[in-house]
């Protein structure tokens, strides 16, 4: 389960900035997580909350936001994002899209005391 490491590199990102900032404690992070991402949302709440312990984190409230697949088309311009992953353009149905959101998972902010 790569969500385990993910969540570490998590932890440690957000123990860095919360040095950088001198704060003694996270009591809320937010984070972005794309369906195409590949991580497993419940597995990676649980190890959130398996390995916050004993962390700067361990108060925090976690929210995770699910960003579906935005697409941007090469035909008529038209950015929109995807009920479900058939990747055309739901405006002119080209098949000529890039995926512009919705396969990366974000840290989106912090609050820190």
């Amino acid at each position: 389960m790569h969500e385990y490491s993910v969540v570490q590199a998590l932890l440690d990102q957000v123990e860095d900035l919360a040095k950088e900032n001198k704060a003694s404690k996270v009591t809320k992070i937010v984070t972005k997580i794309g369906v195409m991402s590949g991580i497993e949302i419940h597995l990676f709440e649980t190890a959130f909350n398996s390995f916050k312990e004993k962390t700067i984190c361990e108060e925090a409230e976690f929210i995770i936001q699910i960003q579906p697949v935005v697409v941007r088309c090469h035909e008529c311009g038209e950015e929109n994002s995807l009920e479900k992953n058939h990747y055309c353009c739901p405006e002119c149905e080209s098949i000529n899209v890039e995926v512009i959101d919705g396969e990366e998972m974000y840290l989106m902010s912090l609050t820190m005391e």
